[in-house]
């Protein structure tokens, strides 16, 4: 089906991406996906070169590892022992920057990459979207669910 279609990443992308930049809070990205209703976040310098993504379930195995450690620190309180700085630093830690958690191994291809690639990115490399990359800089995303709509509207 995509096979056949002449379609581009460039002809489905969504092109109004919402982005961060590296230095954005961990707090302020996951304020920014629920107020947007997005599950991921690319990260892109002052020029809007793709440093990385920030995606929910990074977000989520950070707040995994935040909830193993502050267990830890709460059962060394409750043995009557003093704060110390590194759990004061765990409680910090919604306010450390999207580039210490952010994958920086995207996947992205060009605004030309027939719609075919873009499938099989999305279902080889097991990701949710794609980037679309063009001079360096983001132009776009390509979702699973554009691909849906892009499916819908070839009446395939």
């Amino acid at each position: 089906m995509f096979e056949t279609s002449n379609l581009t990443a460039g002809d489905v992308m969504t092109t109004a991406v919402i982005t961060v930049g590296p230095d954005t809070t961990l707090r302020q990205a996951a304020r920014l996906m629920a107020g947007k209703d997005v599950s991921a976040l690319p990260v892109v310098d002052a020029a809007g070169a793709v440093l990385g993504l920030v995606s929910d379930t990074d977000l989520v195995r950070r707040d995994e590892a935040a909830e193993r450690r502050r267990d830890w620190w709460l059962a060394m309180l409750a043995d009557g022992q003093d704060l110390a700085p590194e759990f004061l630093a765990a409680i910090a830690a919604n306010d450390r920057p999207v580039a210490q958690v952010m994958q920086r191994d995207v996947v992205s291809v060009a605004a030309t990459a027939p719609l075919a690639e873009v499938a099989g990115l999305i279902s080889g490399k097991h990701v949710r979207r794609v980037l679309v990359v063009t001079d360096g800089k983001l132009a776009g995303v390509v979702s699973r669910a554009d691909l849906i709509k892009a499916l819908a509207r070839s009446g395939g």
